[in-house]
């Protein structure tokens, strides 16, 4: 059983990003990393996510639940930060586990990155079809969202987003992160429209109760697979509202902040990673946290939050319908299309460097992390990558899973908040760009928090995620653990 415990060291690992075949080009600087964090974490979660969980959840108290979200995302990314500028290397929580606790838990943190990445990417491709069909609607052009091919029906929209996305990561990074940085810019600047635009409707009765009191759900809706874990071992009756409810509603919320550890994933492409990493993560994070609480005292402050759960699918565009303004909701179908369009591409990216680093290390097959000589871009790895996911979103119901991505990001969390300590011990002497404060307690707390928000995602969640478990150690006895470079006794190219 000794391979379960065997890590690769720190120095094995920048080795093999100067590797001439396998490895990446630096390109990136704070700001990149900054808007690439950005552009993942505002999309469609921050018209539609923060609606749902005030509705359903924890109503006005949702601009809280994402404090609570914000806070135990910024804990887990003082870890992050500490380990990218430390490994600056593709792979994120993959490759800082496999430094400290082992190749078996990086094996198990590289397939929920890859369950996070590749589901987050299917969702979002999917949903930017169904809005890019609300935006040809608001035209006036009747333009079909699907067409035949034989017996199989095909959303256009996925396929030709991610093809898009998937040439441009192709030609190179630094492109890409150009492109993303010019619709960030657009869709910030919309989003900070639709506050200020909405703050004039605000009505301070509305957010009375702040926090609605504990409401037990229907006996005919109340079912084990949508109640979360930790009531479901409690014995308790499922209910809604409440500080249960609010802390059920940070956790749905917790997907608006996912794509901060995916911009870990790319450190192997930043200049001066010791430096930028860390900036980049934190400004990005700062940001988004001041445009999700603003959004989310707006939304409850413009209609009460029984009115936003009397709708089947509560949204901003809702409230705006709500005060009679329907016309935001074309500026909103709008923002969210270009909110959609730069997630799809940072999570692309994300998925791709995750595969990557895992078949540089030989536990999926090597060549598929072979590197152009000429952009140092894994150029058949990323169209391999893009089919899959415009497959998924093309074809399938994937927004079934759409739990699964906030599972998939907070177990890494857990496992890198943890190695932190695990870090410092195993390489005591080594000299630490930025080191997460007051360690081991901070990231203890880091840890408990993210496990507690996992305990509080639903029992049907969990059932998906310990199969996705089981198919991930079958892949891995079958295959990892003989194949690894580790195993087989290879060195850096």
């Amino acid at each position: 059983m000794s391979f379960m415990t065997r890590t690769k060291s720190i120095e094995a690992s920048l080795a093999d990003a100067e590797s001439r075949h396998h490895s990446l080009k630096r390109t990136l600087g704070p700001w990149d990393l900054a808007i690439m964090g950005v552009a993942v974490a505002v999309g469609a979660g921050i018209f539609s996510v923060g609606a749902k969980a005030a509705a359903n959840y924890a109503g006005p108290a949702i601009s809280i639940g994402f404090v609570i979200a914000a806070i135990t995302c910024g804990l887990a990314m003082m870890a992050y930060a500490e380990f990218a500028s430390t490994v600056p290397v593709a792979g994120s929580a993959y490759t800082f586990t496999y430094a400290t606790l082992g190749e078996f838990l990086a094996w198990i943190i590289g397939w929920d990155l890859i369950l996070e990445t590749l589901t987050a990417a299917a969702v979002i491709a999917k949903y930017w079809g169904i809005y890019l069909q609300e935006v040809f609607a608001i035209g006036g052009l009747d333009v079909p969202a699907t067409f035949d091919v034989g017996p199989v029906s095909v959303t256009w929209g996925p396929f030709f987003i991610v093809a898009v996305f998937t040439t441009l990561l192709v030609l190179g990074t630094k492109l890409s992160a150009r492109v993303s940085a010019v619709f960030t810019v657009l869709k910030v600047a919309t989003v900070v429209f639709v506050i200020v635009v909405g703050a004039f409707y605000v009505r301070a009765s509305n957010y009375t109760p702040f926090l609605p009191p504990t409401t037990p759900v229907a006996e005919a809706d109340a079912t084990v697979w949508h109640q979360s874990l930790v009531e479901f071992l409690a014995g308790a009756p499922q209910t809604t509202y409440g500080i249960f409810g609010l802390l059920a509603g940070a956790s749905l919320v917790f997907f608006a902040f996912i794509g901060f550890d995916v911009v870990a994933t790319s450190a192997e492409e930043v200049r001066n990673p010791q430096r930028n990493l860390p900036l980049g993560i934190f400004a990005g994070l700062g940001l988004v946290t001041i445009l999700y609480v603003a959004t989310s005292v707006v939304l409850t402050g413009m209609v009460p939050y029984t009115d936003l759960a009397a709708s089947e699918n509560p949204s901003l565009a809702t409230a705006f319908t709500l005060v009679g303004a329907d016309w935001a909701a074309q500026v909103i179908s709008l923002s969210i299309l270009l909110g959609l369009t730069t997630v799809i591409m940072v999570l692309l990216l994300g998925l791709t460097r995750v595969v990557f680093s895992m078949s540089r290390d030989g536990l999926f097959p090597r060549q598929w992390s072979l590197t152009s000589d000429r952009r140092k871009t894994p150029m058949r790895l990323q169209i391999a990558v893009g089919i899959v996911v415009a497959v998924l979103a093309g074809l399938t119901d994937v927004g079934v899973l759409e739990e699964m991505i906030n599972i998939g990001t907070l177990s890494a969390f857990v496992l890198v908040s943890i190695a932190v300590p695990v870090l410092r011990r195993k390489y005591p002497n080594r000299q630490i760009a930025y080191r997460m404060p007051f360690s081991p307690v901070l990231p203890i707390i880091s840890a408990l928090a993210c496990f507690w928000l996992m305990l509080n995602l639903t029992t049907l969640t969990w059932m998906r995620f310990g199969v996705w478990l089981l198919i991930g150690v079958a892949i891995y006895l079958l295959y990892g653990r003989r194949h690894s470079r580790l195993a087989t006794g290879e060195g850096s190219d």
